[in-house]
């Protein structure tokens, strides 16, 4: 069933479009990469769907009974975010804020999700230290078990591995693939990695200022780049 649907969409800021029209379908299960050149509008497409940028034109419709709040984000790591001084637990329990409604406080069942999300991302042990003194890979792990506390369906990742040395990076890729493969979480993410892209994912969106726009296998996106003439 369609978690996303994409009709015409253009997507811009400060009134200047920088991609239109695209058109895609995110069913349920899929693991999708965006990818394209920078400046692309990559970045913007995860925050037009999350609704923190609003669509230059056309339309994005959420299905599957997805509601916009249960979406999971992990956003690009920015060096505020890393010198932030909150605890890991802190963190992960904010991921849960929407299901508080106007509660004041985190109830027993929200306190287990956030160390079920902690224990299965194996950070459960550093859930007192403070964010700030974790390396990069664990920060990002800290992040991404905030995400899975808001969503069971749909993780919108924007470059979760940017940074991370190449043990951390691949540690990342394989977290990833287990919550689409095993845990049945539809995944779309933003990737500068076209050879991971290739690797893990089921569908590639190549938008771009340059390009045509493509999205359909990863299999067959190869032979759309060769006879596009496109590059990341």
């Amino acid at each position: 069933m369609a978690q996303i649907t994409c009709d015409a969409l253009a997507l811009g800021y400060d009134g200047k479009r920088i991609a239109e029209n695209i058109y895609f379908t995110v069913q349920a299960g899929d693991y999708v990469c965006v990818v394209g050149e920078n400046g692309s509008g990559k970045s913007t497409l995860i925050k037009t769907i999350l609704h923190l940028v609003p669509p230059a034109a056309g339309s994005i419709r959420l299905g599957d009974g997805l509601r916009q709040k249960e979406i999971g984000y992990l956003p690009q790591q920015m060096a505020a975010r890393r010198d932030f001084p909150a605890s890991v637990e802190e963190i992960v329990l904010s991921g849960c804020l929407n299901r508080c409604g106007l509660r004041p406080f985190y109830n027993r069942e929200e306190k287990e999700l956030a160390a079920f999300n902690m224990e299965r991302l194996g950070i459960l042990q550093l859930a007192r230290r403070r964010y700030r003194e974790l390396s990069g890979g664990q920060q990002r792990r800290v992040l991404l078990a905030r995400a899975l506390c808001a969503t069971r369906k749909l993780l919108l990742l924007d470059e979760p591995v940017a940074g991370l040395d190449p043990t951390a990076t691949e540690e990342m890729y394989q977290i990833i693939e287990k919550l689409n493969r095993e845990d049945g979480i539809t995944v779309m993410m933003v990737s500068h990695d076209l050879e991971a892209a290739l690797q893990y994912a089921s569908h590639i969106l190549h938008i771009g200022t340059k390009t045509q726009m493509y999205y359909g296998s990863a299999a067959a996106y190869a032979q759309w780049r060769d006879k596009d003439g496109s590059a990341i």
